[in-house]
């Protein structure tokens, strides 16, 4: 949970922050950063399906990687400018994200909760790391949701 306010933090100073930095840069970062998050969680779905085989020391090493990155402070990520609207066809983040911190920190929150249940479920059993998934993956929808445009 102290995350997540340190994120909604950083976020509301990002305009003094962010404004020396490249956009397309900025932009290019946060989807780099959201790549990781989407590759681990790739794997733990695919486990989770049986998809692929259940591998407890795997997916346990995707929940930790998972949990890692809740560390990142991701406030330089979201310099203004960078949404949607500032920027057409080259980020999907929707203009709402900086005018709903409170929003984002609630969602923030639900996903740093959901990503703490899974890292102590993740190496028990295919059943355990299933309910977790789709916990975590209910974050990521209600993010979306919200605060991502379906297309570019």
């Amino acid at each position: 949970m102290r995350k997540v306010l340190l994120i909604t933090a950083a976020l509301a100073t990002v305009p003094a922050a962010g404004i020396a930095a490249d956009l397309q840069e900025v932009v290019d970062a946060r989807r780099g950063f959201y790549s990781m998050l989407g590759a681990n969680m790739s794997v733990l779905a695919s486990m989770a399906k049986g998809d692929i085989e259940y591998d407890g020391a795997v997916a346990q090493t995707h929940a930790d990687n998972l949990k890692l990155l809740t560390a990142y402070n991701m406030g330089h990520l979201y310099a203004v400018g960078t949404s949607n609207a500032d920027m057409p066809g080259k980020t999907r983040a929707l203009p709402k994200i900086w005018e709903d911190f409170a929003g984002v920190q609630e969602k923030g929150m639900a996903y740093v909760q959901a990503v703490e249940n899974l890292v102590e479920v993740a190496g028990l059993d295919r059943s355990d790391l299933g309910g977790a998934v789709q916990r975590l993956g209910g974050t990521c929808k209600d993010c979306h949701d919200n605060y991502r445009a379906r297309d570019f």
